[in-house]
Protein backbone atom coordinates (compact mmCIF):
# COMPACT_ATOMS: atom_id res chain seq x y z
CA UNK A 1 0.00 0.00 0.00
CA UNK A 2 1.21 3.16 -1.06
CA UNK A 3 1.56 6.33 1.97
CA UNK A 4 -1.83 7.82 1.16
CA UNK A 5 -3.51 4.33 1.83
CA UNK A 6 -1.61 4.14 5.32
CA UNK A 7 -2.96 7.90 5.97
CA UNK A 8 -6.38 7.09 5.08
CA UNK A 9 -6.59 4.22 7.41
CA UNK A 10 -5.23 6.14 10.64
CA UNK A 11 -8.24 8.39 9.81
CA UNK A 12 -10.55 5.75 9.57
CA UNK A 13 -9.18 4.07 12.52
CA UNK A 14 -9.12 6.84 14.77
CA UNK A 15 -12.54 7.46 13.99
CA UNK A 16 -13.84 3.81 14.31
CA UNK A 17 -12.58 3.55 17.66
CA UNK A 18 -14.63 6.96 19.71
CA UNK A 19 -17.60 4.99 17.54
CA UNK A 20 -17.12 1.72 18.66
CA UNK A 21 -16.83 3.02 22.57
CA UNK A 22 -19.96 4.82 22.23
CA UNK A 23 -21.96 1.76 20.52
CA UNK A 24 -20.31 -0.35 24.17
CA UNK A 25 -21.27 2.35 26.41
CA UNK A 26 -25.00 2.30 24.60
CA UNK A 27 -25.53 -1.00 24.75
CA UNK A 28 -24.41 -1.59 28.12
CA UNK A 29 -27.01 1.24 29.23
CA UNK A 30 -30.13 -0.84 27.96
CA UNK A 31 -29.34 -3.37 30.83
CA UNK A 32 -29.92 -0.76 33.52
CA UNK A 33 -33.19 -1.79 35.15
CA UNK A 34 -36.62 -1.04 33.74
CA UNK A 35 -37.65 0.64 36.87
CA UNK A 36 -34.39 2.99 37.26
CA UNK A 37 -34.60 3.66 33.46
CA UNK A 38 -38.55 5.07 33.79
CA UNK A 39 -37.20 7.53 36.63
CA UNK A 40 -34.03 9.11 35.69
CA UNK A 41 -35.05 10.97 32.37
CA UNK A 42 -38.42 12.97 34.54
CA UNK A 43 -36.53 15.65 35.73
CA UNK A 44 -37.05 16.64 39.04
CA UNK A 45 -40.71 15.51 39.80
CA UNK A 46 -43.18 15.59 42.39
CA UNK A 47 -44.32 12.42 41.88
CA UNK A 48 -42.19 10.94 43.97
CA UNK A 49 -42.97 10.68 47.87
CA UNK A 50 -40.42 13.11 50.13
CA UNK A 51 -40.79 11.15 53.11
CA UNK A 52 -40.85 7.71 51.62
CA UNK A 53 -37.82 8.62 50.03
CA UNK A 54 -36.23 10.60 52.95
CA UNK A 55 -37.49 7.34 55.48
CA UNK A 56 -35.26 4.85 52.71
CA UNK A 57 -32.33 6.71 52.85
CA UNK A 58 -32.09 7.38 56.69
CA UNK A 59 -32.69 4.14 57.10
CA UNK A 60 -29.00 3.49 56.21
CA UNK A 61 -26.42 4.89 58.38
CA UNK A 62 -26.73 8.97 59.24
CA UNK A 63 -24.23 8.93 61.78
CA UNK A 64 -22.25 11.83 60.09
CA UNK A 65 -22.50 15.51 58.98
CA UNK A 66 -23.01 16.80 55.40
CA UNK A 67 -23.41 20.48 54.14
CA UNK A 68 -24.84 22.01 50.70
CA UNK A 69 -22.28 24.58 49.16
CA UNK A 70 -24.58 27.05 46.65
CA UNK A 71 -21.92 29.10 44.27
CA UNK A 72 -23.86 31.93 42.96
CA UNK A 73 -23.12 35.09 40.87
CA UNK A 74 -26.19 37.30 39.95
CA UNK A 75 -28.74 34.10 39.87
CA UNK A 76 -31.56 36.66 41.46
CA UNK A 77 -33.62 34.64 38.76
CA UNK A 78 -33.43 31.01 39.55
CA UNK A 79 -32.20 30.77 42.95
CA UNK A 80 -35.48 30.96 44.89
CA UNK A 81 -36.50 28.16 43.05
CA UNK A 82 -33.72 26.16 43.82
CA UNK A 83 -33.81 27.11 47.54
CA UNK A 84 -37.55 26.35 47.85
CA UNK A 85 -36.56 22.47 46.63
CA UNK A 86 -33.19 22.09 48.29
CA UNK A 87 -33.65 23.39 52.29
CA UNK A 88 -36.52 19.64 51.94
CA UNK A 89 -33.28 18.37 51.47
CA UNK A 90 -31.58 18.97 54.42
CA UNK A 91 -32.31 18.71 58.69
CA UNK A 92 -32.29 22.41 58.72
CA UNK A 93 -31.59 25.51 56.34
CA UNK A 94 -28.44 26.20 58.36
CA UNK A 95 -27.15 23.22 56.58
CA UNK A 96 -26.77 25.19 53.06
CA UNK A 97 -24.19 27.34 52.34
CA UNK A 98 -24.51 29.85 49.24
CA UNK A 99 -21.39 32.04 48.13
CA UNK A 100 -22.61 34.89 46.43
CA UNK A 101 -19.93 35.69 44.01
CA UNK A 102 -19.11 38.76 42.78
CA UNK A 103 -22.82 39.58 42.57
CA UNK A 104 -24.64 43.06 41.98
CA UNK A 105 -28.25 41.52 41.60
CA UNK A 106 -30.48 40.56 44.74
CA UNK A 107 -28.89 37.05 45.25
CA UNK A 108 -27.88 37.10 48.28
CA UNK A 109 -30.84 38.92 49.76
CA UNK A 110 -32.65 36.06 48.53
CA UNK A 111 -30.92 33.21 49.91
CA UNK A 112 -30.98 34.94 53.05
CA UNK A 113 -34.34 34.96 53.35
CA UNK A 114 -34.56 31.33 53.12
CA UNK A 115 -32.76 31.24 56.22
CA UNK A 116 -29.53 29.46 54.56
CA UNK A 117 -25.90 30.95 55.55
CA UNK A 118 -24.68 33.57 53.02
CA UNK A 119 -21.22 34.63 52.76
CA UNK A 120 -20.39 37.05 49.83
CA UNK A 121 -17.23 37.47 48.34
CA UNK A 122 -15.77 40.39 45.71
CA UNK A 123 -13.00 39.65 43.75
CA UNK A 124 -13.45 41.11 40.06
CA UNK A 125 -9.81 39.56 38.80
CA UNK A 126 -10.84 36.41 39.56
CA UNK A 127 -14.27 34.68 38.31
CA UNK A 128 -15.50 31.44 38.09
CA UNK A 129 -17.01 28.72 39.93
CA UNK A 130 -14.06 26.94 40.88
CA UNK A 131 -12.61 29.99 42.86
CA UNK A 132 -16.24 30.86 44.17
CA UNK A 133 -16.16 26.76 45.52
CA UNK A 134 -12.80 27.29 47.19
CA UNK A 135 -13.62 30.47 49.12
CA UNK A 136 -16.55 28.39 50.49
CA UNK A 137 -14.78 25.12 51.49
CA UNK A 138 -12.33 27.44 53.07
CA UNK A 139 -15.51 28.84 55.15
CA UNK A 140 -16.47 25.32 56.31
CA UNK A 141 -12.91 24.52 57.65
CA UNK A 142 -14.29 25.51 61.03
CA UNK A 143 -16.90 22.72 60.39
CA UNK A 144 -15.23 20.29 58.42
CA UNK A 145 -18.58 18.27 57.57
CA UNK A 146 -17.84 14.36 56.32
CA UNK A 147 -19.93 14.99 53.25
CA UNK A 148 -19.80 18.21 50.88
CA UNK A 149 -22.43 18.48 48.03
CA UNK A 150 -21.91 20.45 45.33
CA UNK A 151 -25.12 22.58 43.76
CA UNK A 152 -25.39 25.17 41.00
CA UNK A 153 -28.07 27.74 41.87
CA UNK A 154 -29.58 27.52 38.55
CA UNK A 155 -30.44 23.56 39.22
CA UNK A 156 -33.26 21.86 40.90
CA UNK A 157 -32.79 18.33 42.61
CA UNK A 158 -35.14 15.93 42.71
CA UNK A 159 -36.25 14.99 45.58
CA UNK A 160 -34.13 13.01 47.99
CA UNK A 161 -31.47 13.15 45.30
CA UNK A 162 -29.49 14.72 47.94
CA UNK A 163 -29.65 12.26 50.37
CA UNK A 164 -28.72 9.46 48.66
CA UNK A 165 -25.87 10.98 47.20
CA UNK A 166 -24.57 11.92 50.59
CA UNK A 167 -25.11 8.29 51.38
CA UNK A 168 -23.24 6.92 48.98
CA UNK A 169 -20.54 9.49 49.28
CA UNK A 170 -19.89 8.51 52.81
CA UNK A 171 -20.32 5.17 52.35
CA UNK A 172 -17.90 4.77 49.32
CA UNK A 173 -15.34 7.25 50.87
CA UNK A 174 -15.80 8.49 47.13
CA UNK A 175 -17.12 11.32 45.02
CA UNK A 176 -20.61 10.74 43.76
CA UNK A 177 -22.40 12.07 40.78
CA UNK A 178 -25.96 12.49 40.10
CA UNK A 179 -27.84 12.54 36.48
CA UNK A 180 -27.45 15.65 35.71
CA UNK A 181 -30.14 16.81 32.58
CA UNK A 182 -31.55 19.32 30.72
CA UNK A 183 -35.10 20.55 30.36
CA UNK A 184 -36.02 22.14 27.11
CA UNK A 185 -37.45 25.99 26.94
CA UNK A 186 -41.26 25.94 26.60
CA UNK A 187 -41.29 25.77 22.69
CA UNK A 188 -38.37 23.90 21.75
CA UNK A 189 -36.86 24.17 18.55
CA UNK A 190 -35.85 21.60 17.12
CA UNK A 191 -32.49 22.34 17.56
CA UNK A 192 -33.24 22.52 21.26
CA UNK A 193 -34.65 19.04 20.77
CA UNK A 194 -31.67 17.85 19.44
CA UNK A 195 -29.10 19.33 22.11
CA UNK A 196 -31.31 18.56 24.81
CA UNK A 197 -30.62 14.90 23.24
CA UNK A 198 -27.06 15.51 22.96
CA UNK A 199 -27.07 16.21 26.83
CA UNK A 200 -28.73 13.38 27.34
CA UNK A 201 -25.97 11.02 25.84
CA UNK A 202 -23.48 13.03 27.65
CA UNK A 203 -24.63 13.04 31.17
CA UNK A 204 -27.10 10.10 31.56
CA UNK A 205 -26.68 7.05 28.42
CA UNK A 206 -23.01 7.12 28.46
CA UNK A 207 -22.28 7.40 32.51
CA UNK A 208 -25.27 4.72 32.99
CA UNK A 209 -22.97 2.28 30.48
CA UNK A 210 -19.52 2.94 32.34
CA UNK A 211 -21.31 2.24 35.46
CA UNK A 212 -22.74 -1.10 34.11
CA UNK A 213 -19.34 -2.23 33.46
CA UNK A 214 -17.67 -1.37 36.82
CA UNK A 215 -16.72 2.01 35.81
CA UNK A 216 -16.39 5.59 37.28
CA UNK A 217 -18.42 8.61 35.45
CA UNK A 218 -17.14 12.05 35.07
CA UNK A 219 -18.39 14.56 37.58
CA UNK A 220 -21.17 17.03 35.61
CA UNK A 221 -20.32 20.57 37.67
CA UNK A 222 -23.84 20.00 39.98
CA UNK A 223 -24.91 17.33 42.25
CA UNK A 224 -22.06 16.53 43.58
CA UNK A 225 -21.11 15.14 46.89
CA UNK A 226 -18.15 14.83 48.25
CA UNK A 227 -16.29 13.42 51.45
CA UNK A 228 -14.45 15.70 53.21
CA UNK A 229 -11.07 14.31 53.15
CA UNK A 230 -10.95 13.86 49.19
CA UNK A 231 -12.27 17.18 48.41
CA UNK A 232 -9.43 19.17 50.10
CA UNK A 233 -7.21 17.10 48.20
CA UNK A 234 -8.07 18.97 45.28
CA UNK A 235 -7.19 22.07 43.49
CA UNK A 236 -10.61 24.35 42.82
CA UNK A 237 -9.18 27.13 42.50
CA UNK A 238 -9.15 28.22 38.87
CA UNK A 239 -11.02 29.99 35.76
CA UNK A 240 -11.10 26.45 34.42
CA UNK A 241 -14.01 26.34 31.87
CA UNK A 242 -15.02 22.59 32.51
CA UNK A 243 -13.65 22.43 35.63
CA UNK A 244 -15.71 19.14 36.94
CA UNK A 245 -13.88 17.21 34.11
CA UNK A 246 -10.38 18.19 35.37
CA UNK A 247 -11.28 17.65 38.63
CA UNK A 248 -12.42 14.38 37.76
CA UNK A 249 -8.85 13.92 35.99
CA UNK A 250 -7.09 14.46 38.89
CA UNK A 251 -9.46 12.43 41.57
CA UNK A 252 -9.50 9.11 39.22
CA UNK A 253 -5.64 9.29 39.28
CA UNK A 254 -5.41 9.85 42.44
CA UNK A 255 -7.52 6.64 43.61
CA UNK A 256 -10.96 8.49 44.36
CA UNK A 257 -12.67 8.51 40.79
CA UNK A 258 -16.33 9.76 41.05
CA UNK A 259 -19.36 7.19 41.17
CA UNK A 260 -22.34 7.20 39.61
CA UNK A 261 -25.53 7.15 41.61
CA UNK A 262 -28.43 6.59 39.20
CA UNK A 263 -31.01 6.93 41.22
CA UNK A 264 -30.58 10.87 42.07
CA UNK A 265 -31.35 13.12 39.54
CA UNK A 266 -30.70 17.45 39.65
CA UNK A 267 -32.02 18.92 36.86
CA UNK A 268 -31.56 22.78 34.75
CA UNK A 269 -32.85 24.83 31.47
CA UNK A 270 -31.27 25.19 28.15
CA UNK A 271 -31.26 28.63 27.03
CA UNK A 272 -34.31 29.72 25.00
CA UNK A 273 -32.22 32.61 23.64
CA UNK A 274 -29.64 31.62 20.22
CA UNK A 275 -27.22 33.84 22.03
CA UNK A 276 -26.77 32.16 25.65
CA UNK A 277 -27.26 29.09 23.90
CA UNK A 278 -24.55 29.78 21.86
CA UNK A 279 -22.71 30.91 24.39
CA UNK A 280 -23.22 28.26 26.82
CA UNK A 281 -22.16 25.52 23.84
CA UNK A 282 -18.92 27.17 23.37
CA UNK A 283 -17.88 27.14 27.19
CA UNK A 284 -18.65 23.47 27.12
CA UNK A 285 -17.33 22.02 24.30
CA UNK A 286 -14.28 24.05 23.76
CA UNK A 287 -13.57 23.25 27.68
CA UNK A 288 -14.40 19.74 26.32
CA UNK A 289 -12.29 19.73 23.73
CA UNK A 290 -9.21 21.18 25.57
CA UNK A 291 -9.49 18.41 27.95
CA UNK A 292 -9.66 15.67 25.69
CA UNK A 293 -6.25 17.16 23.83
CA UNK A 294 -4.52 17.53 27.25
CA UNK A 295 -5.87 14.76 29.55
CA UNK A 296 -6.22 11.51 27.28
CA UNK A 297 -2.03 11.57 27.20
CA UNK A 298 -2.08 12.19 30.74
CA UNK A 299 -4.84 9.85 32.05
CA UNK A 300 -3.04 6.95 29.35
CA UNK A 301 0.00 7.26 30.79
CA UNK A 302 -0.91 6.56 34.39
CA UNK A 303 -3.22 3.44 33.49
CA UNK A 304 0.06 2.27 32.27
CA UNK A 305 2.10 3.22 35.17
CA UNK A 306 -0.54 2.07 38.03
CA UNK A 307 -1.69 -0.71 35.87
CA UNK A 308 -5.53 0.15 36.11
CA UNK A 309 -7.92 -0.94 33.49
CA UNK A 310 -10.42 1.71 34.89
CA UNK A 311 -8.00 4.83 33.59
CA UNK A 312 -7.74 3.21 30.65
CA UNK A 313 -11.33 3.13 29.68
CA UNK A 314 -11.84 6.78 31.35
CA UNK A 315 -9.22 7.76 28.86
CA UNK A 316 -11.15 6.80 26.20
CA UNK A 317 -14.24 7.59 27.25
CA UNK A 318 -13.07 10.80 27.34
CA UNK A 319 -11.65 10.79 23.86
CA UNK A 320 -15.12 10.33 22.29
CA UNK A 321 -15.60 14.03 21.57
CA UNK A 322 -19.22 15.52 21.23
CA UNK A 323 -21.61 14.01 19.22
CA UNK A 324 -22.03 16.57 16.37
CA UNK A 325 -18.09 16.85 16.23
CA UNK A 326 -18.06 12.86 16.01
CA UNK A 327 -20.59 12.97 12.64
CA UNK A 328 -18.25 15.73 11.16
CA UNK A 329 -15.23 13.63 11.63
CA UNK A 330 -16.97 10.52 10.25
CA UNK A 331 -18.01 12.62 7.11
CA UNK A 332 -14.86 13.36 6.41
CA UNK A 333 -13.59 10.21 6.85
CA UNK A 334 -16.16 8.91 4.48
CA UNK A 335 -15.32 11.28 2.03
CA UNK A 336 -11.89 10.84 2.32
CA UNK A 337 -11.97 6.92 1.61
CA UNK A 338 -14.52 7.37 -1.25
CA UNK A 339 -11.63 9.71 -3.07
CA UNK A 340 -8.51 7.31 -1.92
CA UNK A 341 -11.00 4.50 -3.53
CA UNK A 342 -11.65 6.50 -6.65
CA UNK A 343 -8.11 7.15 -7.85
CA UNK A 344 -6.63 3.30 -7.31
CA UNK A 345 -6.49 2.95 -3.33
CA UNK A 346 -7.42 0.06 -0.98
CA UNK A 347 -11.14 -0.54 0.18
CA UNK A 348 -10.01 -0.83 3.63
CA UNK A 349 -10.74 2.42 4.79
CA UNK A 350 -13.69 2.83 3.27
CA UNK A 351 -14.94 -0.42 4.40
CA UNK A 352 -13.78 0.83 8.03
CA UNK A 353 -15.59 3.98 7.82
CA UNK A 354 -18.78 2.52 6.73
CA UNK A 355 -18.59 0.21 9.90
CA UNK A 356 -17.81 3.17 12.34
CA UNK A 357 -20.84 4.63 10.58
CA UNK A 358 -22.95 1.99 11.45
CA UNK A 359 -21.67 1.85 15.14
CA UNK A 360 -22.10 5.61 15.49
CA UNK A 361 -26.02 5.10 14.10
CA UNK A 362 -26.82 1.93 16.00
CA UNK A 363 -25.58 3.81 19.13
CA UNK A 364 -27.72 6.63 18.58
CA UNK A 365 -30.80 4.81 18.02
CA UNK A 366 -30.68 2.59 20.85
CA UNK A 367 -29.89 5.14 23.44
CA UNK A 368 -32.90 7.72 21.98
CA UNK A 369 -35.25 4.49 22.03
CA UNK A 370 -34.11 3.70 25.49
CA UNK A 371 -34.28 6.87 26.97
CA UNK A 372 -34.70 9.65 24.82
CA UNK A 373 -37.82 9.23 22.80
CA UNK A 374 -39.90 10.73 25.41
CA UNK A 375 -37.85 13.78 25.04
CA UNK A 376 -37.35 13.87 21.53
CA UNK A 377 -39.07 12.73 18.72
CA UNK A 378 -38.25 10.97 15.85
CA UNK A 379 -39.33 13.59 13.61
CA UNK A 380 -36.90 15.86 15.50
CA UNK A 381 -33.84 13.87 14.37
CA UNK A 382 -34.33 14.89 11.07
CA UNK A 383 -32.96 18.35 12.09
CA UNK A 384 -29.55 16.94 12.73
CA UNK A 385 -27.71 18.33 9.92
CA UNK A 386 -28.95 21.24 10.48
CA UNK A 387 -27.95 21.36 14.47
CA UNK A 388 -24.59 20.11 13.39
CA UNK A 389 -23.83 23.04 10.63
CA UNK A 390 -24.57 25.26 13.53
CA UNK A 391 -22.35 23.63 15.01
CA UNK A 392 -19.08 23.91 12.21
CA UNK A 393 -18.47 27.79 13.73
CA UNK A 394 -18.08 26.64 17.13
CA UNK A 395 -15.51 23.97 16.24
CA UNK A 396 -13.74 26.64 13.86
CA UNK A 397 -12.82 28.98 16.86
CA UNK A 398 -11.41 25.99 18.33
CA UNK A 399 -8.87 25.58 16.00
CA UNK A 400 -8.10 29.92 15.95
CA UNK A 401 -9.66 31.27 18.89
CA UNK A 402 -10.18 28.96 21.52
CA UNK A 403 -12.10 30.63 24.59
CA UNK A 404 -10.25 30.13 27.41
CA UNK A 405 -11.69 33.01 30.21
CA UNK A 406 -14.89 31.50 32.00
CA UNK A 407 -17.91 33.31 30.82
CA UNK A 408 -20.96 33.26 32.57
CA UNK A 409 -24.57 32.06 30.78
CA UNK A 410 -26.70 34.40 30.88
CA UNK A 411 -30.08 33.79 32.95
CA UNK A 412 -32.81 35.50 30.88
CA UNK A 413 -33.36 31.37 30.20
CA UNK A 414 -34.20 31.15 33.57
CA UNK A 415 -36.72 34.47 33.37
CA UNK A 416 -38.18 32.77 29.94
CA UNK A 417 -38.95 29.57 31.92
CA UNK A 418 -40.70 31.17 34.73
CA UNK A 419 -42.97 33.58 32.57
Amino acid sequence: MVITDWVLLLLSGVVLVPCAVLLTECVMALRISQKSSGRLPRLCSEEDSWSSIRNDVEAGDRSFRFMVLMPAHNEELGISDCLHHLIREVDSPEQVLVVADNCTDQTAAIARSFGVDVIERQNPARLGKGYALDYGLRHLEAVRPDVVVLVDADCVARSGSIQRIVQLAFQENRPVQAVYLMRTPEAPSQRDLISALAFLFKNLVRPVGMAQLGLPCWLTGTGMAFPWSVIRQVSLSSGNLVEDMQMSVDLAIAGSAPLLCADAEIGGCLPSQRTSAKQQRTRWEHGHLQTLKTQVPRLLQAAIHQQRLDLLMLALDLGVPPLALLVLLWTASVLAAMAGFAVGGTILPLVISALAGAFLLVAVLLGWYRFGRSLVPLSAILAVPFYILWKIPLYVTFLFRPQTKWIRTDREMLRTAED
